[in-house]
Order: structure tokens, then sequence, then C-alpha cells
């Protein structure tokens, strides 16, 4: 249950990195992430999570992972544990089904999709802040993967700038019960506004 009001004018949801690779069969990372994806019906919730905000006049943003290309990290001088992963396995590649949308998920007209984020945050080296602004937003609902890294990371750095954020603890995933535990009851309170179920988040979106 919440208090905060969701105003249709004010209120974003960013959906972070609804790749195939992420959330589809014989994606290269969604094996990892199944047990809890089912554990907390994932995809169900994702497509109530979105399909809710869309009906209520909500803005959807997109903030999708940088995809893989060749080269990408060669040279850098500090490319962190997960970009080393995703330069061995090629996570999300360019031109690739892994690196296209969840069938689920593909964006519509009017939804905004923001550059691409090279590490873990959507707001570092991209426009998404720019594009809240530009909207009027100062309520960001953040929904997607992985709940410990590009979720969290996306979510502090909207409080950081001032956003009011809400977490949807039944709207993500990660690879252990342990790190969405994290996420959710030691990290989370520590910067969200709020942390609902996505029953909750619908039930508090404007009618």
């Amino acid at each position: 249950m919440t208090t905060t009001t969701y105003t249709k004018e004010r209120t974003g949801l960013l959906l972070v990195d609804p790749y195939n690779d992420f959330l589809s069969h014989g994606g290269k990372i969604f094996p990892m992430l199944e047990p809890i994806a089912k554990e907390v019906n994932l995809l169900d919730n994702l497509r109530t999570a979105v399909g809710s905000a869309r009906e209520k006049g909500i803005q959807v943003f997109y903030v999708p992972h940088r995809r893989w290309q060749p080269g990408d990290y060669d040279n850098w001088k500090h490319p962190n544990p997960t970009q080393r992963l995703i330069q061995q396995r090629h996570s999300f590649a360019k031109g690739t089904w892994g690196g296209e949308w969840h069938p689920d998920f593909v964006p519509q007209q009017g939804d905004i999709i923001i550059q691409e984020h090279w590490a873990q945050s959507g707001f570092a080296n991209t426009d998404l802040d720019f594009q809240l602004k530009q909207q009027g937003i100062t309520h960001v609902v953040v929904v997607g993967l992985l709940a410990n890294t590009c979720i969290e990371s996306t979510a502090r750095f909207a409080m950081e700038l001032g956003y009011h954020v809400t977490l949807v603890r039944d709207a993500t995933s990660a690879f252990t019960k342990e790190m969405m535990h994290a996420a959710h009851e030691l990290n989370g309170p520590t910067f969200a506004h709020e942390i609902l179920t996505t029953a909750e988040l619908v039930a508090a979106l404007p009618a």
C-alpha cells in the first residue's frame, strides 16, 4: 500500500533492458535468472506494469543497455566485471536476436527510447535526465533487469537527481534470492521512496 500520488503528467515508467537475451528462452542470460523470474512471475508483471502505464497515459521510457559490437571494451583502461562478461559472451549483440526487444515489449508509438547505457546506470552518459525533464516527469517507476545492477544503479541515480523513485519488487529479477533480498530489503530502502508489488503499483496509478 502507498500514499504516493502518481499523476499521469508527472510519472514516468522506466523499462530497463527488455532484451531477448534477458527475457526469452534461448537468451544468453535468461537461464541464470529464470528461477527467480518464474518465482516472482516476472513476465506477466512486466506486461501488467507496462500495459497499465500505457492505458493510464503514463509516459514509457525505454532504458536500454549498450548492444555489444566488436571492439567494445577492447582498449578500455577500467572495464568493470560485468563489461568483461559482456565482452566474452557478447550479450545483447547488435544485429542479433538476443539484442532485439522481447516481442511483448516492443516500443510503441509515443514511447521514448533513451540512449544506450554502457555500464549500469541508465542516466550516466545518456539523455535520460534530459528527456525526463523535458516531459515534466518528477516520479519514476523503475522496472526491468537486473534488480541489483541496472535497476538499482538507475534508481539510485534518479534519487540523487531529485526524482521520486519507486521500485517494483516483482517486476524485476536477479540471479539469486540473496541478490533480490539485497535489492529490495537492504539497499532499496536507503534510496527508494516506495517499494511496491505490481498489484500495488497498478492500484496506485491514476484512474
